[in-house]
């Protein structure tokens, strides 16, 4: 961590800052087969190969969220091969990006980084089938990641219906331990707690894509809770409700968020989309920053009528996400959608 200037998903440029880069971006007539783009911040691209195949195409980088390179190697690639059980796809192969200050970094020390990679993409049934590698100023680290979905099974983030329920899988605070580690802060037992949340793979995604009452689905990672949120409710033009009793958060962040670990990009994040969040009365500033946290290989966030919402947090359990749990509704259709927190 000493080698980056930030790290993880916290890394990310801000919403608002990526909005203006990405408006000049020229308009291109697109394929038909081109399923899901660029137009409403989905998690990856997906193009339809035939009727039953589709390709679902993702790639993530980051610097590192941790001083030991074997766990940062498996937290980047859990990040990174989220965004594929996000859309319902199942990998099929990554890709690895590496780039390194040869100078600073020995051998041994980078090995170690692609160690941890592998040993994620082999626990999730896939080979890293190639990469590219560059001398660079910090540590960078992640993969792009291919998969595989039934064109009729993607799962957006633009599906949510009114009536839904948003059932979170991971609970909050990945950014605020991350901060709290670069200052000395983090005991052993909190670091091992953010290990086994960022290296957990989403993999319930592709069994929720094949559930009708499954309407959308997003991870939750560098622009946090809210801003991940806000992306379900203007991709679907509705309005969302977060009751923040019921968001699972874990254990010792609060605590940590007293002792001032929370990220700039928390700040940023709320800088950028601040505007259209609405806050009860009274809501704390350290409460804001958690719901802005920056999440490095967050949970998925899944828009399901109530009626399946058994079903999936069910699954969620099943596959080892036992705080899995219904955080909020979605509302009326809005002109402008808004996210609401309670």
């Amino acid at each position: 961590m000493s080698l980056a200037h930030g790290g993880g998903c916290g890394c990310k440029i801000a919403p608002a800052l990526l909005s203006e880069l990405l408006a000049g971006m020229p308009g291109l007539p697109l394929p038909p087969d081109l399923l899901v783009g660029t137009a409403h911040s989905d998690d990856a691209a997906v193009y339809r190969l035939n009727d039953s195949q589709a390709i679902v195409a993702t790639t993530d980088f980051f610097l590192p969220v941790v001083d030991d390179p074997f766990d940062f190697g498996r937290i980047a690639a859990t990040n990174a091969l989220s965004d594929v059980y996000a859309m319902g796809g199942r990998p099929i192969l990554a890709l690895a990006i590496v780039g390194m200050p040869i100078s600073r970094l020995s051998p041994a020390t980078i090995a170690r980084i692609l160690e941890g990679g592998a040993s994620v993409c082999a626990a999730a049934g896939i080979p890293v089938a190639g990469g590219h590698s560059i001398d660079a100023a910090e540590p960078i680290y992640g993969l792009v990641a291919l998969g595989i979905v039934h064109p009729d099974r993607v799962r957006r983030n633009t599906g949510a219906r009114p009536g839904d329920v948003l059932i979170l899988g991971k609970p909050l605070g990945t950014g605020v331990m991350s901060g709290a580690l670069k200052k000395g802060l983090l005991g052993d037992p909190a670091y091992r707690l953010m290990l086994d949340t960022t290296t957990r793979l989403n993999t319930p995604g592709p069994e929720f894509a094949q559930m009708d009452g499954v309407h959308a689905m997003t991870d939750v990672t560098g622009f946090g809770l809210a801003g991940h949120a806000l992306e379900l409710a203007r991709g679907a033009g509705v309005s969302i409700t977060l009751d923040w009793a019921r968001v699972p958060v874990m254990d010792g962040v609060r605590d940590l968020l007293r002792q001032g670990c929370a990220t700039g990009a928390s700040g940023r994040n709320w800088a950028s989309y601040g505007a259209s969040v609405a806050l009860p009365e009274g809501f704390a500033v350290t409460e804001r920053a958690l719901l802005t946290d920056p999440q490095t290989s967050g949970g998925l966030l899944v828009s399901c009528t109530p009626a399946a919402a058994d079903a999936v947090l069910d699954l969620f359990v099943a596959q080892g996400f036992a705080g899995a749990s219904v955080i909020g509704e979605v509302g009326a259709r809005e002109a402008l959608p808004r996210l609401m927190v309670r």
